[in-house]
Parts: structure tokens; C-alpha cells; sequence
């Protein structure tokens, strides 16, 4: 199924000063975790501030189809959970449509399991690879029936009857494998142990913690994590307010630099220290960032934050935070390309595997808009063109990317000539409330 058959082009164009007050849809890696483990707990779970992306709503999907109930009533979703260990076999495939983080973490829940999973996506998931997270799961018992080449969708897995608690080191930093081993281990008897040698965002292990499973972290004199979790443990329904996606803030906030005499407040962006690459990188770029009114909801940090125009200057963005702004990176480069001098990235080998070749695409989409850059194998690096001279004019290939449109979107905001992305139609993936809210600041979009 690809949801995307017909493209929608949009163009952005350079806008007056943006203005205003907003708050971004919630976070989407919570959001996604907290359909699973209410699904997954005894008792009800409500949710209040849910991402209702595309993507969220077919792992919500997929977990009604294992035998949870799910049900939105105004402004808060309800969950009566089956109680962990006690998922029901699909009757039929289960489309995850472009959710790559959704599959992925499912088939971990599921892979463990004595039963069958069929997992299917669109043309874009179809082609990202799955081996990552298929490889722990078979040292923990589970079978691959069915796989496209190379560990790709349409697949099959059949769980064992008793599934082997394993210690598994992540080979690269991935919260979605190390996300997929902790979740596998909740129906596995006995210890599992995930290695993580860099740290990637922890909502899963502060989650599962809050939703009653023992576990516990210790990070060794080399840095290294050691997560243990005991398995089957008793996981109970919660109430979870969902604060704001920092991945989605990052359009907003990248554009009120970028646009002269912006000045745009973004209200309860989640400040977790695993994401907030994006502004640190920023903050040392020059731009005018206020946090404000900082506060702790359902044990993640939060806060507003004040933007304003800034005059940027280019920095070389150390290798190290890439897993704490892995998202961001496509609106950093947009950032960069008017900044002063030059910026490099580097450590950027996951941006391959994302819903498109990112790194690819955002190099296409500079060049395609007058942009100087330089694309290594893992590595970025964006000549700036202050002001935004000589920027613009092209159109952006989204290879059904939501984050390279809305990224290419931003910076025909403050480019010299409009651009235009060949299809808007995805975002609808990830922040479905983009165009209204982006307009609503005085963006020039159409």
C-alpha cells in the first residue's frame, strides 16, 4: 500500500517576519511508546498531548490488532490493555504504512512471542532495511520465515516457545535496536542485557521503568551503558502526558532564525538531554534561543522556548551528538547554507537509513537551490550564503521524505527565489499540522 500515490507540490516563498505563539504536536518517539506499552499493560493507560500522525496511528493500529482496545475520547485517547505476555496472534499482515520506528520496536514486542507476525509497509519502508533489529532477535530464538532481499519487508517472523535471554552490544547507535531487545525481553524468562557504547534517546528505558518493569543502568569508566532488564515482569496502564516533538520544534524554530525580524515562541518542547542536539549545535551557531519556564512532566523535562532572528555562523558540529539530533539534521544543513562560513557534519551513516538516502537528499536539494556543499560517505559539509543570496529557484526531490519537504519548505522561507518540494502529501506522517501552524505565523507556503 503507498499512501503517496499522487504527488502534491508545494512551494514556499520568502515571508514577512514570523510572529507568534505555538505548540508542536507530541513527541513522536513517546507517542509511538505509548500506544505499545498501554496496549501492552494490564489496566487502562490515557494519553493526553498524542502525536495523531500517520505514523503513530498504525502502531496504535497494529496493537488494537493484537487485542488492545483503543479509543479516542476528546482531547485524550484510552487504552485497556491485554497485560504483558498475553498479545493475540494478527489475523492479518500488519501495515505499518511508513512508521519505520513503529515496525521496527514491534517486531521486537512480537518476535518473542510463540506465534506469527506478518509486518508490511509502503514503498518507502519497503526498502529500508530491518536486519539491524533482525539479528538480536534471532539470538534470542525468533525465526525469519519470509523477507524480502536483504532483511526488507514484506516479512514473516515466528517466535520461539521459550525465547533465550541474550547480551546483546549494539554495533551502532540505534534507539530503535536497542528499543527492539528491551521490548523482546519483556515476554523473555531471565536477564536481558543491552551494551549501548553510545548513548541514544532513553525514552524506552525511563517508559518501561514508569509502566513497572525492573531495570536497571549503569554506565561503565568507558562511558559504555549496561541496561538490564528482567523479563515477564508486570507492566500496569498509566497516565502519560505527551510533551512537544523537539524533531518537529526544529522547522518553527529553524525558520524564526532564518526569517529577518522573527520572533516566535514555541511552548512545551521536550528537553530531554538525549535530543537536544538541534539547540545546543544551534546555540553555538549564534542563533538568539531563550529557554524558559522549564519544568518536569511524567519524568521528562520541559520547556518554552523564545526564538529570534539570528545572524548564523558556520561550526563543525561534533561527531559525537549525532545520535542526540539525528532527525534534525536536514534543517541543520537549511540553517547552514545561510550561515556565515562554513559547516561541517560528520558521523552521519544512519541519515542512510532513514526514509530516504537523507544525506543524498539533502545534498541534491542544496545543489538543486544554488547551495555549495560537499557530501562524504558519512559526513556533510554547507558553504553558507548569508542573507539567503543567490538561494533558491529549484525544486526538491522528498524521495517520500517528510523531514527533507518540510526542511526545503523552511528554507524557501528566507531564500532569494521560491521553492518548491515535489510532494507535500507525507508530512501528514509526522507533524500533520505543519501547514496550518507554519501559515499561521505569517509563512509564505502554497
Amino acid at each position: 500500500m503507498n499512501a503517496h500515490a499522487t504527488p502534491v507540490p508545494a512551494t514556499a516563498s520568502r515571508s514577512q517576519p514570523l510572529s507568534g505563539s505555538i505548540k508542536v504536536p507530541g513527541d513522536k518517539s513517546i507517542s509511538h511508546r505509548s500506544f505499545m506499552f498501554g496496549g501492552l499493560a494490564a489496566g487502562e493507560t490515557r494519553i493526553t498531548g498524542l502525536l495523531e500522525g500517520e505514523d503513530v496511528l498504525r502502531t496504535g493500529e497494529a496493537m488494537k490488532a493484537m487485542g488492545a482496545r483503543i479509543e479516542k475520547q476528546g482531547g485524550e485517547w484510552i487504552i485497556q490493555g491485554v497485560g504483558n505476555g498475553c498479545l493475540l496472534e494478527p489475523v492479518a499482515p500488519l501495515d505499518f504504512g511508513n512508521a519505520g520506528t513503529g515496525s521496527r520496536l514491534t517486531m521486537g514486542l512480537v518476535g518473542t512471542y510463540d506465534m506469527k507476525t506478518t509486518f508490511i509497509g509502503d514503498a518507502s519502508l519497503s526498502k529500508r532495511p530491518m536486519g539491524r533489529v533482525l539479528d538480536p532477535l534471532r539470538e534470542m530464538g525468533v525465526q525469519v520465515l519470509e523477507a524480502a532481499q536483504g532483511d526488507r519487508m514484506p516479512l514473516t517472523l515466528r517466535g520461539p516457545k521459550r525465547a533465550t535471554p541474550i547480551s546483546y552490544r549494539v554495533p551502532m547507535a540505534s534507539a530503535q535496536v536497542k528499543s527492539a531487545v528491551l521490548l523482546a525481553a519483556l515476554n523473555t524468562p531471565g536477564v536481558t542485557t543491552v551494551i549501548e557504547p553510545i548513548m541514544t534517546r532513553d525514552h524506552t528505558e525511563k517508559m518501561l521503568a514508569g509502566f513497572g518493569a525492573t531495570l536497571e543502568v549503569e554506565t561503565d569508566a568507558q562511558g559504555v551503558r549496561h541496561i538490564r532488564i528482567e523479563g515477564e515482569p508486570r507492566l500496569t496502564g498509566q497516565t502519560i502526558a505527551v510533551p512537544g516533538d523537539p524533531s518537529s520544534a526544529a522547522f518553527p524554530m529553524v525558520a524564526a532564525l532564518l526569517v529577518p525580524g522573527s520572533d516566535v515562541i514555541i511552548e512545551g518542547a521536550l528537553m530531554n538531554p538525549t535530543r537536544t542536539g538541534l539547540i545546543d549545535t544551534l546555540l553555538e551557531m549564534g542563533a538568539n534561543i531563550e529557554i524558559l519556564n522549564r519544568r518536569n512532566a511524567g519524568g521528562e523535562d520541559m520547556a518554552d522556548l523564545r526564538v529570534r532572528h539570528s545572524e548564523l555562523k558556520g561550526v563543525t558540529v561534533p561527531p559525537a551528538r549525532a545520535p542526540f539530533m539525528i532527525d534534525e539534521y536536514p534543517v541543520l544543513a537549511v540553517a547552514a547554507a545561510f550561515a556565515e562560513g562554513e559547516t561541517v557534519m560528520d558521523g552521519l551513516e544512519e541519515l542512510r537509513v532513514k526514509e530516504s538516502d537523507r544525506l543524498a537528499a539533502v545534498a541534491r536539494g542544496l545543489e538543486a537551490n544554488g547551495v555549495d556543499c560537499t557530501e562524504g560517505e558519512t559526513s556533510l559539509t554547507v558553504r553558507g550564503r548569508p542573507g539567503g543570496s543567490g538561494i533558491g529557484g529549484g525544486t526538491v526531490e522528498t524521495h517520500l521524505d517528510h523531514r527533507i519537504a518540510m526542511s526545503f519548505l523552511v528554507m524557501g522561507l528566507a531564500a532569494e527565489k521560491p521553492i518548491t518540494v515535489d510532494d507535500r502529501s507525507m508530512v501528514a506522517t509526522s507533524f500533520p499540522e505543519f501547514f496550518d501552524l507554519m501559515t499561521g505565523l505569517g509563512a509564505e507556503i502554497a
